[in-house]
């Protein structure tokens, strides 16, 4: 799907473009994100990208792995954006912390044990969970971009799911 909207793109079809931007907006801005560590930077690669696919649709040959055509241009303009602002911080728990605030189908308490239960992960572990569970990214694609083996991956996921799970069945946080 994702190439045959590419291919509509490189003929000029401007309803592709926006067809393109709604199926992975999400996925190439959470990526952004875990790259860059800062949401407004993590906007502007967004709308670079797409600028950048707009103008090199017709230079995209499938190899029927359009997501991974999109993530590389995604993972060089956030090279580019470190290079440029020398940002390599973590992502600030207040950043994440606004983000969850900002979720209205959560109560009040339910905000609340979240944050909790997140801080109890490792920024690492943290970075792992919202990818694969948030942005939908593979664990193959999270394992590439932190440069980590799949394994490592898997039970650094593994353990953060069960970490999270005991903090919310005891109902509090937890101790690391």
């Amino acid at each position: 799907m994702l190439d045959s909207l590419i291919e509509r793109i490189s003929s000029g079809d401007r309803h592709a473009a926006e067809l393109l931007y709604r199926h992975t907006a999400k996925s190439v801005y959470g990526y952004a994100l875990s790259l860059l560590k800062n949401p407004a930077d993590a906007e502007d690669v967004l709308h670079d990208c797409f600028v950048q696919i707009l103008q090199k649709a017709q230079s995209y040959r499938s190899q029927g792995k359009p997501m991974a055509w999109i993530l590389t241009i995604v993972k060089n303009l956030c090279r580019d954006t470190l290079r440029k602002h020398k940002k390599t911080d973590a992502l600030p728990d207040e950043d994440w912390i606004m983000d969850l605030a900002e979720q209205k189908h959560l109560s009040h308490d339910e905000r609340l044990l979240l944050e909790e239960c997140m801080n109890g992960l490792s920024q690492e572990e943290r970075m792992i969970l919202v990818q694969h569970a948030v942005f939908g990214f593979k664990h193959q694609e999270i394992a590439d971009d932190l440069s980590l083996p799949l394994s490592t991956v898997l039970s650094k996921y593994r353990r953060a799911l069960l970490k999270l799970r005991t903090a919310l069945l005891k109902g509090d946080a937890y101790d690391e």
